[in-house]
């Protein structure tokens, strides 16, 4: 499945939740599966400047693609990171850097953060792309 086929998955979802609230929850239950990061690899590199709670990401280059993990502290941004990884990680740096990030609004949700939570969201897909671009400079 690629990055458009599971922003339209996920679509799908938020769009069977009939109030901002419901969709909300949803995040909130995606972030049940969050996973985190050993100590030593949250750092100020992998620091996500300008999110609004603490949260961090590790990028690296495998096999041609991008695989990513991150870790957030608040729930809001343990369910967003966890959604944002199920869109950007195990794919090929090209994917990444083709894919327009303004396609993540017809899933439904970028309207529902705050504009605080909005910047948490391009302070991530910034480091995204700069994995991405690093990875694809690897070769």
């Amino acid at each position: 499945m690629n990055m458009e086929e599971t922003v339209a998955n996920f679509k799908e979802d938020f769009d069977l939740f009939p109030t901002a609230n419901d969709k909300l929850e949803y995040i909130f239950d995606l972030g049940k599966r969050h996973t985190t990061l050993p100590d030593e690899e949250k750092n100020e590199s992998t620091y996500v400047n300008g999110c609004a709670s603490d949260a961090w990401l590790v990028g690296e280059c495998k096999d041609g693609k991008l695989i990513l993990r991150g870790e957030g502290t608040s729930e809001m941004a343990k369910g967003m990171i966890t959604l944002l990884l199920d869109i950007f990680s195990d794919r090929s740096p090209d994917e990444i850097l083709g894919f327009n990030p303004e396609k993540l609004h017809e899933m439904g949700v970028v309207e529902l953060l705050s504009p605080v939570r909005q910047q948490s969201l391009e302070a991530f897909l910034k480091m995204v792309y700069g994995y991405a671009q690093k990875c694809k400079e690897q070769g």
